[in-house]
């Protein structure tokens, strides 16, 4: 088996009495994309920080590309490509200066920085747009451009914090493909993200982690198989007694939520044939997901912060 890129045992974070991270383990293969999924405040981005070696551990080990972070911080992030949850661009500079810049500071000269400043503008789909200053852009374009600058410096693991957040369909599914042509190439990848589908589409395996703690770690599909009922039927309409006991009734494992029932099954027949005799019902019948995986895992109560 190939050494893992990375590798940590017992990590944890604490800020005082507060525990932002508390003795997780997890290691990540050559050529993986490797998910932290999690509510706000489950520790997702405190554990991509240590990894950067931007916040130093409070107990545990970290090793990446077999160096230990808290010794060896500046010869791993050589090695590694950031993207941050909020773009980060210089607006004083065009889109081509921001790359420039950005490869100076990995020591890559200027006729070496050119070529590559190229082949990265095409990749993000910028290149008509390369004299242009970061403040014109779209939020999605600038979103492609500080993934293009996480490229700079050629990295072996390349670190994406909630990258496609906020954007729309068709720029989410452009940069999708752009991280798969990535993995493709066999550079690792690690993410956080709320998006499911972004998880079970780029993700080879993930965690999913809450207060701290991995509750659970594998494939999108192994975790799907493992926690909830292979069918859901969705019920548009306010949970009543009623609802819930025809559903039990028929079999199924039943959670309301807001004007919502969801009905987790294994045979969807019982349930489908009594909801069809209820006319002015909407419902909906669907396979289940990792979204009802996270659901059932951290809860469904809404969460603040970071």
């Amino acid at each position: 088996m190939d050494a893992a890129v990375v590798s940590a045992k017992g990590l944890c974070k604490r800020y005082g009495d507060f525990q932002a991270v508390q003795g997780i383990d997890f290691h990540i293969k050559p050529g993986q994309c490797f998910g932290f999924l999690g509510p706000n405040g489950a520790g997702k981005t405190t554990t991509l920080r240590m990894l950067l070696g931007l916040t130093p551990l409070s107990g545990g080990t970290l090793d990446v590309f077999g160096l230990p972070v808290a010794e060896q911080a500046r010869a791993v992030r050589a090695r590694v490509g950031s993207v941050p949850q909020a773009d980060n661009l210089d607006p004083d500079f065009t889109v081509r200066e921001n790359l420039s810049v950005y490869a100076s500071y990995f020591g890559i000269s200027a006729r070496d920085a050119a070529p590559r400043i190229d082949r990265l503008l095409e990749f993000a789909a910028l290149t008509d747009r390369a004299d242009a200053k970061t403040d014109s852009l779209s939020g999605g374009m600038q979103r492609r451009l500080t993934i293009a600058r996480a490229l700079i410096n050629d990295p072996e693991l390349v670190v994406l914090d909630e990258p496609t957040t906020g954007l729309d369909p068709q720029v989410r599914h452009l940069i999708w493909g752009r991280l798969a042509e990535l993995r493709s190439r066999g550079t690792t990848l690690i993410l956080t993200t709320h998006y499911m589908e972004e998880a079970e589409r780029l993700c080879d395996e993930l965690v999913v982690m809450d207060h701290g703690r991995i509750l659970d770690q594998g494939a999108p599909g192994e975790l799907v198989r493992r926690h909830v009922e292979p069918e859901v039927i969705e019920i548009r309409a306010v949970p009543d007694d009623a609802l819930t006991r025809l559903a039990e009734q028929a079999g199924c494992r039943v959670e309301g939520l807001g004007t919502s029932l969801y009905c987790y099954t294994h045979d969807p027949a019982p349930l489908l044939s009594r909801l069809r005799e209820r006319h002015g019902l909407t419902f909906l019948h669907r396979p289940a997901d990792l979204e009802d995986v996270f659901l059932k895992l951290t809860g469904r109560d809404l969460r603040e912060g970071a």
